[in-house]
């Protein structure tokens, strides 16, 4: 299925690491031009490399630091100045864990900086370069946590909870202009990181973090969140569906918040 891509020009927050590697490698795989955005130098040097074996045919590594406003906007200024114009944003940086009784003000503050307001902050950012492309597209990452709570995610799924609003209220206000906004909750996903995290824990289980039917063993043992096909998703699962909602292709799906969770009772 061709998509659209040929020609256009997508950002990728967070697009260094997991998910956001993964999305960023298959908009390149579609012909895409993708601009990431990270913090690590190195990390987004190496990813730049893998989009561009994927296929992508301009590749812009850019240093931002999505919880500081000023950073999000020379980032998105770079792009300006190279590009002029953008035909999707892919937005998927998120805050860290914690239960409530660890977390003060400053830590609530820091997570709605990083899982909320930077995404508020990319989207104005980017926003004249998406009015002024032929067509634009926006997708957030959002989490199934919103929908299936765990003590352990309190802040973290507030501000995924607030973003999925902010996308769902943003589709509203860009319909017209022809600029669709749809939102992406994955659910459990075996990224490298996942897989480093939760090595020794699983693996005193005598489950492999890497192995995404004993990660949805420990899952369920653990939180009490099965999913149907008995398995975690791998990140290019979520590349696959963001992907196709950032695409031109996509002409009539908006609004949507989407679960790629390997089967719940969500609706």
């Amino acid at each position: 299925m061709e998509l659209g891509f040929h020609g256009a020009t997508a950002v990728v927050t967070g697009g260094s690491k997991g998910m956001g590697l993964a999305i960023a490698e298959s908009l390149g795989t579609e012909g895409a031009a993708v601009a990431i955005m990270a913090r690590g130098r190195a990390a987004l040097d190496s990813a730049a490399e893998r989009i561009r074996n994927a296929g992508a045919p301009e590749v812009l590594a850019l240093s931002a630091d999505m919880s500081d406003a000023d950073s999000i906007s020379s980032a998105f200024a770079s792009v300006a100045d190279v590009w002029g114009s953008v035909n999707a944003l892919v937005h998927t940086v998120g805050p860290g864990a914690g239960a409530f009784d660890d977390l003060d003000d400053d830590d609530w503050y820091a997570a709605f900086d990083l899982g909320t307001l930077s995404a508020v902050r990319s989207v104005r950012a980017a926003l004249p370069m998406l009015r002024s492309a032929e067509w634009a597209r926006i997708v957030t990452l959002s989490a199934h946590s919103i929908q299936r709570q765990s003590a352990r995610l309190v802040a973290y799924t507030a501000t995924k909870s607030a973003l999925s609003s902010f996308t769902k209220n943003l589709s509203k206000s860009l319909g017209a202009e022809g600029i669709l906004v749809n939102c992406v909750c994955p659910g459990t996903i075996v990224t490298a990181s996942f897989t480093e995290i939760l090595r020794e824990t699983l693996a005193g289980d005598g489950l492999e973090s890497s192995d995404p039917k004993d990660v949805m063993t420990w899952v369920e043992r653990t939180y009490g969140h099965p999913c149907d096909i008995g398995r975690a998703g791998l990140p290019e699962e979520i590349a696959s569906i963001t992907t196709y909602l950032a695409s031109r292709r996509n002409g009539y799906v908006t609004g949507a918040t989407v679960n790629v969770d390997g089967g719940s009772d969500f609706i």
